[in-house]
Protein backbone atom coordinates (compact mmCIF):
# COMPACT_ATOMS: atom_id res chain seq x y z
CA UNK A 1 0.00 0.00 0.00
CA UNK A 2 1.24 3.38 -1.25
CA UNK A 3 0.37 7.07 -0.24
CA UNK A 4 -0.88 7.48 -3.94
CA UNK A 5 -3.96 5.90 -3.01
CA UNK A 6 -5.49 8.90 -0.98
CA UNK A 7 -4.55 10.67 -4.63
CA UNK A 8 -8.00 8.88 -6.37
CA UNK A 9 -10.01 8.98 -3.19
CA UNK A 10 -9.49 12.90 -2.41
CA UNK A 11 -9.99 13.77 -6.16
CA UNK A 12 -14.07 11.99 -5.56
CA UNK A 13 -14.23 12.98 -2.20
CA UNK A 14 -13.16 16.60 -2.58
CA UNK A 15 -15.15 17.45 -6.15
CA UNK A 16 -18.90 15.35 -5.10
CA UNK A 17 -18.84 17.33 -1.53
CA UNK A 18 -17.69 21.00 -3.37
CA UNK A 19 -20.11 20.64 -6.23
CA UNK A 20 -23.26 19.82 -3.75
CA UNK A 21 -22.06 22.76 -1.14
CA UNK A 22 -21.66 24.81 -4.03
CA UNK A 23 -25.95 23.45 -4.77
CA UNK A 24 -26.70 24.37 -1.62
CA UNK A 25 -25.20 27.67 -1.82
CA UNK A 26 -26.99 28.70 -4.82
CA UNK A 27 -30.26 27.60 -3.82
CA UNK A 28 -30.06 29.48 -0.26
CA UNK A 29 -28.79 32.34 -2.33
CA UNK A 30 -32.12 32.36 -4.38
CA UNK A 31 -29.64 31.63 -7.74
CA UNK A 32 -31.25 28.29 -8.28
CA UNK A 33 -34.47 26.22 -7.41
CA UNK A 34 -34.39 22.93 -5.59
CA UNK A 35 -33.35 19.79 -7.95
CA UNK A 36 -36.84 18.55 -6.49
CA UNK A 37 -39.22 21.30 -7.74
CA UNK A 38 -40.41 20.51 -10.83
CA UNK A 39 -42.83 23.16 -11.30
CA UNK A 40 -41.82 26.59 -13.22
CA UNK A 41 -43.07 29.68 -14.41
CA UNK A 42 -42.93 31.88 -17.58
CA UNK A 43 -42.29 34.95 -15.17
CA UNK A 44 -42.14 35.51 -11.51
CA UNK A 45 -42.97 38.32 -9.82
CA UNK A 46 -40.60 39.62 -7.21
CA UNK A 47 -40.27 37.27 -5.31
CA UNK A 48 -40.22 37.98 -1.40
CA UNK A 49 -39.00 34.40 0.05
CA UNK A 50 -36.88 35.06 3.33
CA UNK A 51 -32.96 34.95 3.06
CA UNK A 52 -31.45 31.59 3.91
CA UNK A 53 -34.76 30.01 2.22
CA UNK A 54 -35.10 28.40 -1.31
CA UNK A 55 -37.05 30.01 -3.86
CA UNK A 56 -40.40 29.53 -4.29
CA UNK A 57 -41.28 30.63 -8.26
CA UNK A 58 -38.85 29.10 -10.51
CA UNK A 59 -38.41 30.35 -14.13
CA UNK A 60 -36.31 28.70 -16.45
CA UNK A 61 -33.42 30.78 -15.68
CA UNK A 62 -33.25 29.02 -12.22
CA UNK A 63 -33.02 25.38 -13.44
CA UNK A 64 -30.36 23.55 -11.20
CA UNK A 65 -27.77 22.67 -13.87
CA UNK A 66 -24.41 22.22 -12.46
CA UNK A 67 -22.75 25.39 -14.59
CA UNK A 68 -25.80 27.47 -13.05
CA UNK A 69 -25.18 26.56 -9.50
CA UNK A 70 -21.56 28.33 -9.92
CA UNK A 71 -22.97 31.19 -11.97
CA UNK A 72 -22.96 33.47 -9.25
CA UNK A 73 -20.43 35.01 -6.30
CA UNK A 74 -20.21 33.76 -3.53
CA UNK A 75 -20.60 30.23 -4.43
CA UNK A 76 -19.05 30.79 -8.46
CA UNK A 77 -15.66 31.25 -6.02
CA UNK A 78 -15.75 27.76 -4.63
CA UNK A 79 -16.94 26.47 -8.03
CA UNK A 80 -14.23 28.07 -9.72
CA UNK A 81 -11.62 26.50 -7.27
CA UNK A 82 -12.79 23.14 -7.52
CA UNK A 83 -12.74 22.99 -10.97
CA UNK A 84 -8.95 23.93 -10.64
CA UNK A 85 -8.00 22.01 -8.74
CA UNK A 86 -10.05 18.76 -9.38
CA UNK A 87 -8.69 19.44 -13.06
CA UNK A 88 -5.14 18.55 -11.45
CA UNK A 89 -5.78 16.10 -9.69
CA UNK A 90 -7.21 14.39 -12.79
CA UNK A 91 -4.04 15.08 -15.03
CA UNK A 92 -2.26 13.64 -11.91
CA UNK A 93 -4.30 10.82 -11.76
CA UNK A 94 -4.30 10.20 -15.17
CA UNK A 95 -0.28 10.18 -15.65
CA UNK A 96 0.07 7.97 -12.62
CA UNK A 97 -2.68 5.39 -14.67
CA UNK A 98 -0.45 5.84 -17.80
CA UNK A 99 2.96 5.23 -16.11
CA UNK A 100 1.54 2.35 -14.32
CA UNK A 101 -0.26 0.39 -17.42
CA UNK A 102 3.40 1.24 -19.37
CA UNK A 103 4.89 -0.65 -15.92
CA UNK A 104 3.25 -3.37 -16.63
CA UNK A 105 2.46 -4.19 -20.12
CA UNK A 106 4.34 -1.95 -21.90
CA UNK A 107 3.24 0.93 -24.74
CA UNK A 108 -0.10 0.90 -26.05
CA UNK A 109 -1.93 3.01 -28.33
CA UNK A 110 -4.90 2.96 -26.14
CA UNK A 111 -3.14 3.84 -23.14
CA UNK A 112 -1.76 6.38 -24.41
CA UNK A 113 -5.37 7.82 -25.81
CA UNK A 114 -6.15 7.43 -22.30
CA UNK A 115 -3.79 10.11 -20.93
CA UNK A 116 -4.72 12.19 -23.83
CA UNK A 117 -8.40 12.16 -23.42
CA UNK A 118 -7.96 12.58 -19.79
CA UNK A 119 -5.91 15.64 -20.21
CA UNK A 120 -8.37 17.18 -22.39
CA UNK A 121 -11.18 16.38 -19.91
CA UNK A 122 -9.19 18.55 -17.56
CA UNK A 123 -8.41 21.17 -19.46
CA UNK A 124 -12.06 21.51 -20.37
CA UNK A 125 -12.52 21.05 -16.36
CA UNK A 126 -10.25 24.46 -15.83
CA UNK A 127 -12.63 26.20 -18.61
CA UNK A 128 -15.97 25.38 -17.19
CA UNK A 129 -14.78 26.39 -13.94
CA UNK A 130 -13.38 30.09 -14.58
CA UNK A 131 -16.12 31.03 -17.54
CA UNK A 132 -19.33 31.09 -15.70
CA UNK A 133 -22.05 30.24 -18.35
CA UNK A 134 -24.13 33.29 -17.90
CA UNK A 135 -20.36 35.63 -18.12
CA UNK A 136 -18.89 33.90 -20.80
CA UNK A 137 -21.44 31.40 -22.20
CA UNK A 138 -19.54 30.61 -25.28
CA UNK A 139 -16.06 29.88 -23.58
CA UNK A 140 -18.10 28.02 -21.03
CA UNK A 141 -20.14 25.99 -23.48
CA UNK A 142 -16.76 25.18 -25.24
CA UNK A 143 -15.49 23.61 -21.76
CA UNK A 144 -18.19 21.61 -21.62
CA UNK A 145 -18.38 20.32 -24.61
CA UNK A 146 -14.84 19.61 -24.40
CA UNK A 147 -15.03 17.95 -20.86
CA UNK A 148 -17.65 15.70 -20.76
CA UNK A 149 -16.96 13.94 -23.86
CA UNK A 150 -13.59 13.75 -23.07
CA UNK A 151 -14.12 12.29 -19.35
CA UNK A 152 -16.39 10.05 -21.47
CA UNK A 153 -13.94 8.38 -23.69
CA UNK A 154 -11.56 8.63 -20.76
CA UNK A 155 -13.50 5.89 -18.65
CA UNK A 156 -14.12 3.67 -21.72
CA UNK A 157 -10.54 3.43 -22.17
CA UNK A 158 -10.00 2.52 -18.99
CA UNK A 159 -12.41 -0.68 -19.32
CA UNK A 160 -10.18 -1.58 -21.95
CA UNK A 161 -7.22 -1.56 -20.25
CA UNK A 162 -8.76 -3.15 -17.22
CA UNK A 163 -9.58 -5.83 -18.79
CA UNK A 164 -6.26 -6.46 -21.09
CA UNK A 165 -3.66 -6.22 -17.57
CA UNK A 166 -6.22 -7.90 -15.53
CA UNK A 167 -4.84 -11.39 -13.83
CA UNK A 168 -6.67 -12.21 -11.00
CA UNK A 169 -10.44 -12.59 -10.18
CA UNK A 170 -10.86 -9.36 -8.44
CA UNK A 171 -9.15 -7.56 -11.27
CA UNK A 172 -11.64 -8.97 -13.62
CA UNK A 173 -14.47 -7.99 -10.71
CA UNK A 174 -13.06 -4.26 -11.08
CA UNK A 175 -13.38 -4.50 -14.36
CA UNK A 176 -16.59 -5.14 -13.80
CA UNK A 177 -17.50 -2.33 -12.05
CA UNK A 178 -16.26 -0.26 -14.06
CA UNK A 179 -18.22 -1.03 -17.49
CA UNK A 180 -21.04 -0.79 -15.30
CA UNK A 181 -20.27 2.84 -14.08
CA UNK A 182 -18.96 3.69 -17.91
CA UNK A 183 -22.57 2.43 -18.71
CA UNK A 184 -24.36 4.75 -16.62
CA UNK A 185 -22.12 8.04 -17.54
CA UNK A 186 -22.95 7.32 -21.23
CA UNK A 187 -26.21 7.04 -20.95
CA UNK A 188 -26.81 9.68 -18.47
CA UNK A 189 -25.15 11.97 -20.84
CA UNK A 190 -26.84 10.89 -24.12
CA UNK A 191 -30.47 11.77 -22.03
CA UNK A 192 -28.72 15.05 -20.63
CA UNK A 193 -28.05 16.37 -24.20
CA UNK A 194 -31.03 15.29 -25.37
CA UNK A 195 -33.06 16.85 -22.68
CA UNK A 196 -30.96 20.16 -23.03
CA UNK A 197 -31.91 20.97 -26.74
CA UNK A 198 -35.63 21.01 -25.72
CA UNK A 199 -37.38 24.66 -24.21
CA UNK A 200 -39.43 22.55 -21.93
CA UNK A 201 -39.48 23.34 -18.21
CA UNK A 202 -39.79 19.26 -17.73
CA UNK A 203 -36.88 18.47 -20.10
CA UNK A 204 -34.90 21.05 -19.09
CA UNK A 205 -35.10 19.61 -15.42
CA UNK A 206 -34.37 16.08 -16.41
CA UNK A 207 -30.92 17.41 -18.17
CA UNK A 208 -30.10 18.89 -14.77
CA UNK A 209 -30.01 15.70 -13.34
CA UNK A 210 -28.60 13.76 -15.89
CA UNK A 211 -25.72 16.01 -15.96
CA UNK A 212 -25.75 15.72 -12.04
CA UNK A 213 -26.18 11.81 -12.54
CA UNK A 214 -23.02 11.76 -15.35
CA UNK A 215 -21.01 14.39 -12.84
CA UNK A 216 -20.99 12.33 -9.69
CA UNK A 217 -20.53 8.22 -11.90
CA UNK A 218 -17.48 9.94 -13.49
CA UNK A 219 -16.12 11.10 -10.13
CA UNK A 220 -16.69 7.47 -8.72
CA UNK A 221 -15.23 5.97 -11.85
CA UNK A 222 -11.63 8.21 -10.85
CA UNK A 223 -12.60 6.90 -7.11
CA UNK A 224 -12.01 3.39 -8.24
CA UNK A 225 -8.00 4.10 -9.05
CA UNK A 226 -7.97 3.50 -5.66
CA UNK A 227 -7.58 -0.23 -6.16
CA UNK A 228 -4.42 -0.32 -8.78
CA UNK A 229 -2.88 2.96 -7.11
CA UNK A 230 -1.75 0.58 -4.15
CA UNK A 231 0.96 -0.83 -6.44
CA UNK A 232 2.19 2.59 -7.14
CA UNK A 233 5.93 3.67 -5.48
CA UNK A 234 7.81 6.70 -6.18
CA UNK A 235 10.12 4.59 -8.86
CA UNK A 236 6.53 4.33 -11.28
CA UNK A 237 7.40 7.00 -13.38
CA UNK A 238 11.01 6.40 -14.15
CA UNK A 239 10.22 2.35 -14.29
CA UNK A 240 7.54 3.44 -17.00
CA UNK A 241 10.08 5.56 -18.79
CA UNK A 242 13.02 2.79 -18.63
CA UNK A 243 10.93 -0.14 -19.72
CA UNK A 244 10.00 2.31 -22.81
CA UNK A 245 13.35 2.91 -23.96
CA UNK A 246 13.99 -1.30 -23.32
CA UNK A 247 11.06 -2.13 -25.00
CA UNK A 248 12.07 0.06 -27.94
CA UNK A 249 15.87 -0.82 -27.70
CA UNK A 250 14.77 -4.94 -28.07
CA UNK A 251 11.64 -4.68 -29.55
CA UNK A 252 13.42 -7.91 -32.57
CA UNK A 253 14.03 -9.58 -29.63
CA UNK A 254 10.82 -9.29 -27.75
CA UNK A 255 9.15 -10.21 -31.09
CA UNK A 256 10.98 -13.57 -31.12
CA UNK A 257 9.37 -14.57 -28.27
CA UNK A 258 5.47 -13.93 -29.79
CA UNK A 259 4.61 -10.65 -28.18
CA UNK A 260 4.85 -8.26 -31.50
CA UNK A 261 1.51 -9.96 -31.74
CA UNK A 262 0.10 -8.45 -28.33
CA UNK A 263 1.90 -5.43 -29.15
CA UNK A 264 0.06 -4.86 -32.30
CA UNK A 265 -3.44 -6.21 -30.90
CA UNK A 266 -2.88 -3.27 -28.48
CA UNK A 267 -0.61 -3.84 -25.40
CA UNK A 268 2.39 -5.36 -24.83
CA UNK A 269 3.30 -8.30 -22.71
CA UNK A 270 1.84 -8.61 -19.36
CA UNK A 271 4.84 -8.04 -16.38
CA UNK A 272 4.52 -10.33 -13.28
CA UNK A 273 2.66 -7.67 -11.15
CA UNK A 274 -1.27 -7.80 -10.64
CA UNK A 275 -2.40 -4.33 -11.06
CA UNK A 276 -3.85 -3.98 -7.40
CA UNK A 277 -1.07 -6.06 -5.56
CA UNK A 278 2.25 -4.18 -4.12
CA UNK A 279 4.85 -5.95 -4.93
CA UNK A 280 7.84 -4.76 -7.47
CA UNK A 281 8.15 -5.78 -11.29
CA UNK A 282 10.92 -8.19 -12.05
CA UNK A 283 11.13 -7.75 -15.81
CA UNK A 284 12.79 -4.53 -15.17
CA UNK A 285 15.82 -6.00 -12.90
CA UNK A 286 17.62 -8.10 -16.18
CA UNK A 287 21.10 -9.39 -14.51
CA UNK A 288 24.01 -10.40 -17.03
CA UNK A 289 23.52 -13.95 -16.81
CA UNK A 290 19.99 -13.50 -18.39
CA UNK A 291 21.43 -11.24 -20.96
CA UNK A 292 24.24 -13.99 -21.88
CA UNK A 293 21.63 -16.18 -22.57
CA UNK A 294 19.64 -13.94 -24.71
Amino acid sequence: MTAWIVLPVSLSAFSITGIWIVYAMAVMNHHVCPVENWTYNVTCSEETARKGFPKTCCTLQDIPLISKCGSYPPESCLFSLIGNVGAFMVVMVCMLRYAQVIEHSHRCWINTSALVSGCINALGLVMVGNFQVDHAKSLHYVGAGVAFPAGLLFVCLQCVLTYRIAETALDYWMAHVRVALSAGALVSLILSGVFFIHESFVLQHAAAICEWVFTVVILVYYGTFTYEFGAVNSDTMMAALVQRSHHQGSGVIMGSHGLGKSTAMGCGGRSLKSPGGSSTSTHLNCNPESTAML
